[in-house]
């Protein structure tokens, strides 16, 4: 199971990429793990020396009880302390974010892929989308040929 931030890529530029482990509740995970997940407006920021996820959108468990989640609320994420260190360093350069990338389990325990990032462009993202056209272009021509 892996929920990816598709949007991400596109709208930044990603420079650094760490894994962190995520905070999360019993009925966050058994959404999560249904598929129940989205990270397309979420963002991180550091408060305290430690790094929080904002608006992640995990949905409500069904079979859930009156214990179930909140939908959006700001969830920890678990790093190195000198991971956010530089992390930290990297943010406070002007124009720097800290955006998911996608959530995924490794050994059954939820991680989250963040990276440091900076916003692209209009002008960088029509190139990109252009990039893209004339790649899919060249592998369905190289695709009729063998």
């Amino acid at each position: 199971m892996e929920i990816l931030n598709r949007k991400a890529r596109y709208e930044y530029d990603i420079l650094d990429k760490y894994e962190a482990g995520i905070v999360l509740t019993g009925t966050e995970i058994k959404s999560i793990k249904k598929g129940n997940a989205n990270l397309k407006d979420s963002y991180a920021v550091i408060k305290n020396g430690e790094i929080y996820l904002l608006n992640m959108f995990i949905a409500e468990y069904k079979e859930g009880n009156i214990f179930n989640h909140d939908e959006t609320r700001t969830r920890k994420l678990l790093l190195h302390k000198n991971e956010i260190n530089k992390i930290r360093d990297r943010v406070s350069i002007k124009g720097l974010t800290i955006v998911p990338i996608r959530l995924y389990f490794v050994r059954g325990r939820a991680k989250i892929e963040i990276a440091v990032a900076r916003g692209k462009h209009t002008y960088d993202k029509k190139e990109t989308i252009k990039q893209r056209d004339i790649d899919r272009e060249m592998k369905k021509s190289l695709k009729g040929k063998y």
